[in-house]
């Protein structure tokens, strides 16, 4: 089965994220998932709404497994289950309103005590009660809880539980300050903690059946916890700094009770479990004393329930089904047994039969541009970058290794790639090629305006591409353009000006100041240098700029302060991620984050993600990029550079649309990787909204679109002459091509960017000449029968001859690329 891992992820440790899940409990339940034989993607819900729609709508899953807790609100954990039920996929876990029921503390008491289950005296205290007198005729000693949390937030041991009104009062309103939506004063009773685990269907690893009668049988055995004597405190409570700050104060064992304590304990969570209807596993946690009354050793006191457990490694459910002999495996099958039998999904389960291709695999187009003069990075070294700052020309290029890490992550979500090098052939190529979309790096060659070339070519073929439109990315390789936008944007950035010849008059500027080419990326011509204190000097380094890169300088004010980089993933409402400081060694007066820098591992920076920011702080940041990638019109991937003053103000240095994807190394993939994304995931992430675009393109015009491609690549086809007086000769990519194919035509010779070779003879007009045709690792492409979309290409994602060559578009009988099933990620 295919299966979306929904979840949020834990980065910062923060009580905000108390209940979220780390990376490791991730992995884990990925890894069960996995073994059991299912294709599983990890889809991290943080960011908005709409960005998790586009990645499901995008992979289609059969079955989603589902542990994202939502962000705020009272009604937060629903969220999710009811954005899935709208869409119609199937999940694991309690639906919205059990869900909602399940996080409000008070209700739920009052929901069960109908069915007869003992819970103690509690009330729900917010301004409005509390002015009415709600803690006028408390019975102590209480408990104070916030009662739209789980994960202990907001319990502490030494404080939570009061004596005295004086004390509750004290508790109370610092805790409303920060809980608005209410708190639970509830009775305290002493006793000790026990959970007891439900997980819909698990059974004995022997095939027994528990003994009790009545009871499920997957309500669990009942787990204690004990705490560590040293550090338990006056009151026994299990409180936030226990189960996140020192877990290793606290032991998880079978509960060490009476039998009929035991059995009475699995009974009241039958109940509960049915009367508020949760599916597929959940957790009741009950407090247990003993007992004055006749005939009964222990009274057993309902404290609360989660629908939505936790499944970290060695959680109390673990450690309940290790008493039945089933492992972490164990329990996350049978969780997706469960939800698979209440949706009717069992055949598919476990027949596991080859999945209904409801749709075919696309044809990605993957433009690049490739370095060829760094051998440090043709042979694997970082991707962007590379070579010294005197031999800059391709320092935006990527390397080989990037290029074939993308292709193959593009590939592993089952589609076919089509490498399409950003070279003067590409119209020629790309016209021919038959793709559905185009996944863009390609940094262009020449001009402002060099990034907007393949978007400007996919909009007249009508392809969607990845990635910012073409008015998006000529802007922002224009700095000084787009300071213009984010200062009418009202988006704070350094004072500045742009000279063409360095003999302009100058701004009266606070020196020092630091001078830049005007529409350069990767830090090109940026050193220590560049920060220069006086106008002669300012005047001096933008005359060498303009001479050296043949475009305008830029001078701004130097800004002091923290230096940040932030991913955001999206469209309108972008997901941000974690930010990361860029923490200078022993830094100069005047740190910069230069081209040297950012090529390869240095000494004089380290960088820290996330970021170490106060709440407010991180707040800022984020408002700042998020209405930078707006103002700038940006889509599916950019990077923001911020510098912030020390008193708090937050600067703009930059935003990149176009940023590096080299693995493990550009400072987007590292900020990823933090996030809970690996690089599969990152590219797959970006992929959604043109995945998305190329669909919504379809619905509106099934017909005109899909005629629309294949006339304009035939357009491109017909007209020999015109791609010839355009193209170069196709240069070749040695580092690409594994091996050659069986029978393939030998690549063209590699020519010089800056020698354009003669363009080739144009064939007859009546008779266009054919397109180069990629070999396939196994056997050549035939020109009469291209690749199928449905099938990957085998052997190396790119190998084949030179990567200009494409496959010619389908012949007119056979289904166009518009008329093919949407393939998602």
């Amino acid at each position: 089965m295919r299966i979306a891992l929904t979840h949020n992820l834990k980065i910062t440790g923060s009580a905000e994220e108390a209940e979220f899940d780390s990376p490791e409990t991730i992995a884990a339940i990925a890894g069960a998932l996995e073994r059991a034989g299912h294709e599983v993607e990890r889809i991290e819900v943080s960011g908005p709404a709409s960005r998790v729609l586009a990645r499901l709508e995008a992979l289609q899953p059969d079955l989603i497994f589902n542990t994202a807790e939502g962000h705020k609100g009272k009604t937060r954990e629903a969220f999710y289950p009811s954005l899935f039920d709208e869409l119609g996929i199937p999940y694991t876990g309690s639906d919205a309103y059990a869900l909602n029921v399940a996080l409000d503390k008070s209700l739920t008491k009052r929901v069960l005590a109908s069915y007869g289950v003992t819970t103690p005296r509690a009330r729900l205290v917010n301004r409005t009660t509390l002015e009415s007198g709600a803690l006028d005729d408390v019975s102590f000693p209480v408990i104070v809880k916030p009662n739209f949390e789980g994960s202990s937030k907001g319990i502490h041991r030494e404080w939570s539980v009061c004596e005295d009104a004086h004390h509750l009062a004290e508790v109370v309103e610092r805790q409303l300050a920060r809980f608005e939506a209410g708190l639970l004063v509830e009775h305290y009773i002493a006793g000790i903690d026990v959970a007891c685990a439900f997980v819909d269907g698990l059974k004995e690893a022997s095939g027994a059946r528990p003994s009790a009668a009545g009871v499920p049988e997957g309500v669990l055995t009942p787990i204690e916890f004990v705490i560590d004597p040293q550090v338990a405190g006056r009151h026994n409570v299990y409180d936030f700094n226990l189960k996140h700050a020192k877990p290793e104060h606290v032991t998880r064992r079978p509960a060490q009770l009476p039998p009929a304590t035991i059995e009475r304990i699995r009974s009241l969570t039958a109940r509960i479990v049915r009367a508020l209807d949760l599916k597929d596993h959940a957790r009741c946690e009950f407090r247990v004393t003993p007992s004055s009354a006749r005939g009964l050793e222990h009274d057993v006191h309902f404290l609360e329930v989660d629908g939505l457990p936790t499944l970290q490694p060695g959680a109390s459910v673990f450690v309940a089904a290790a008493q039945r002999g089933v492992d972490f495996d164990g329990v996350i099958r049978a969780i997706v047994r469960s939800a698979c039998k209440r949706r009717g999904l069992l055949p598919l389960l476990e027949s596991n039969p080859p999945r209904r291709a409801k749709r075919t695999a696309l044809r990605v187009g993957f433009t690049f541009n490739m370095k060829r003069s760094d051998t440090a990075a043709t042979d694997g070294g970082p991707g962007k970058g590379g070579g010294s700052a005197a031999n800059d020309s391709e320092a935006e290029f990527d390397s080989p290794r990037t290029i074939q890490a993308i292709a193959s992550a593009i590939e592993s979500y089952g589609h076919t790639v089509v490498p399409l090098e950003a070279t003067p052939d590409l119209p020629r190529a790309l016209g021919a090629s038959g793709v559905d979309v185009v996944f863009n790096i390609a940094e262009g060659l020449r001009g402002r305006g060099r990034e907007a070339q393949v978007p400007a070519l996919c909009e007249l073929l009508g392809i969607p591409y990845s990635g910012s439109d073409a008015t998006t990315l000529s802007l922002a390789l224009d700095k000084g353009l787009t300071k213009q936008i984010l200062r009418a944007a009202g988006i704070e950035t350094a004072e500045w000006q742009v000279v063409t010849t360095g003999r302009e008059k100058l701004k009266p500027f606070r020196y020092p100041v630091i001078v830049k080419p005007n529409a350069e990326g990767t830090s090109k011509g940026i050193t220590s240098a560049s920060v220069v204190k006086d106008e002669a000097a300012a005047r001096a380094a933008a005359k060498q700029l303009v001479d050296r890169y043949h475009q305008p300088a830029l001078i701004e004010e130097y800004i002091t302060g923290r230096e940040f980089t932030v991913g955001l993933l999206g469209e309108r409402r972008p997901k941000v991620l974690p930010p990361m400081e860029v923490v200078f060694v022993d830094p100069p007066s005047y740190p910069v984050y230069g081209y040297d820098e950012k090529q390869s591992d240095t000494p004089r920076v380290r960088f820290e993600c996330p970021a170490q920011l106060t709440p407010s702080e991180l707040r800022r940041i984020e408002k700042v990029v998020r209405d930078t990638f707006a103002a700038l019109a940006c889509r599916d991937v950019a990077r923001v550079d911020l510098r912030m003053t020390k008193d708090g103000r937050v600067y703009v240095i930059e935003i990149n649309p176009l940023p590096g994807l080299t693995p493990d190394f550009s400072d987007l993939c590292v900020i990823a990787k933090v996030a809970g994304m690996d690089y599969r995931m990152l590219i797959g992430e970006i992929m959604a909204g043109c995945l998305k675009r190329y669909r919504d393109a379809r619905a509106a015009a099934p017909q005109s679109a899909g005629a629309a491609a294949p006339q304009a690549a035939g357009a491109l086809a017909a007209a020999p002459q015109a791609a010839g007086a355009l193209a170069a000769a196709p240069q070749a990519a040695p580092a690409l091509q594994a091996e050659p194919a069986p029978q393939a035509a030998p690549a063209p010779q590699a020519t010089p960017a800056s020698q354009p070779a003669p363009a080739p003879q144009p064939a007859p007009s009546s008779q266009p000449a054919p397109a180069p045709q990629p070999a396939s690792a196994s056997q050549p492409a035939s020109a009469s029968q291209p690749a199928s979309a449905s099938q990957p290409a085998s052997g190396p994602a790119l190998a084949g001859p030179a990567p200009l060559a494409a496959e010619p578009a389908p012949p007119a009988s056979a289904a166009s690329a518009m008329e093919r099933e949407v393939a998602g990620p």
